[in-house]
């Protein structure tokens, strides 16, 4: 005689766990109505951990774009000895605009040097006494911004195997002061970017073990009922979800409030040296993917607590 259940379950109707998951929706809403206060500041302290790394990756990328336009770009000028055939100042150029990296080549040929230099000079009616011209035959070029030094140097070397070479200057300096604060502030958005995620999720950690220590009867009794731990635990990630998405947008509010506050300084520094500024990577893509975070710690901090409480009802 086959067995039979002593509690028989029917096929649940199709829409019932929708239904179940707006119910939860509610009651979670429900719940954050009545502490507006304390939810508030559950959003302001994982705001707070989500703003200052994002902060820093805007930082990071507006210094790239910013020296990206300078004219400045790093570089070297390569220096041939006077007298030298135009043809192999030529070569080399054709051949650094072929080599990877190279963002521009400008060849100056000891014509050009030496009208450019009785223009600034002044002295032109001396030059004029000259029987030849002294200048040299000279090729810049410049790399990205965002390469590394030791690119910049290998082609240097590179250039000056060339024959007619006299001389390579190597504008290295402040590229290599602008690659170590860059370097700096990789690492700390990083750092920040771990350890305040860290607390973001020990933050949303707390507040749902709040949560659940308040229903805490009401969840031992579904336990006594037969209530699976996915049921149980159901609410507290959907709070764990809105804690993740308020804070997410608290950061975006504040990111957005931070950059209005510094665009008309940095605007002014800018064209005061003939630039314009144009802040860039708060976008679409950057708060989605700020959004997504904080969602994701939200939900990791809802997990971890009612993981740890479930086990012990």
């Amino acid at each position: 005689m086959a067995s039979k259940e002593v509690w028989p379950t029917d096929p649940r109707p199709w829409g019932a766990a929708w239904r179940d998951h707006g119910r939860v929706i509610r009651e979670t809403l429900g719940y954050l109505a009545g502490r507006v206060a304390g939810t508030v500041w559950v959003w302001l302290m994982i705001g707070i951990a989500l703003s200052l790394p994002a902060t820093l990756y805007l930082v990071d990328v507006n210094l790239a774009r910013a020296v990206g336009q300078w004219q400045g770009n790093p570089g070297f000028s390569v220096y041939f000895a006077p007298g030298i055939d135009d043809e192999r100042p030529r070569a080399l150029a054709e051949r650094l605009r072929e080599a990877g990296g190279v963002e521009g080549v400008w060849l100056v040929t000891p014509e050009q040097s030496l009208a450019e230099f009785r223009r600034r000079s002044g002295v032109a009616d001396a030059l004029a006494l000259l029987d030849e011209n002294p200048l040299p035959a000279v090729v810049r070029a410049t790399i990205a911004a965002d390469a590394e030094v030791g690119r910049l140097t290998r082609l240097a070397d590179q250039a000056a195997t060339a024959e007619g070479v006299d001389e390579v200057v190597v504008e290295r300096t402040w590229f290599e002061r602008l690659q170590a604060i860059r370097d700096v502030v990789k690492r700390l958005f990083w750092a920040l970017a771990a350890l305040l995620g860290l607390g973001a999720v020990l933050i949303s950690s707390a507040a749902v073990r709040l949560a659940i220590e308040a229903r805490l009867e009401e969840l031992k009794t579904l336990v006594l009922m037969g209530a699976g731990s996915r049921f149980i635990r159901r609410p507290f990630l959907y709070l764990g979800f809105v804690y993740g998405t308020g804070g997410a947008l608290i950061a975006t509010m504040s990111i957005a409030a931070l950059l209005m506050a510094v665009e008309g300084p940095l605007g002014r520094l800018s064209a005061s040296y003939g630039g314009e500024l144009e802040l860039t990577g708060f976008d679409p893509v950057f708060n989605l993917v700020l959004l997504a975070s904080g969602v994701v710690l939200g939900v990791v901090g809802a997990i971890v607590s009612s993981n740890q409480r479930v086990r012990v009802l």
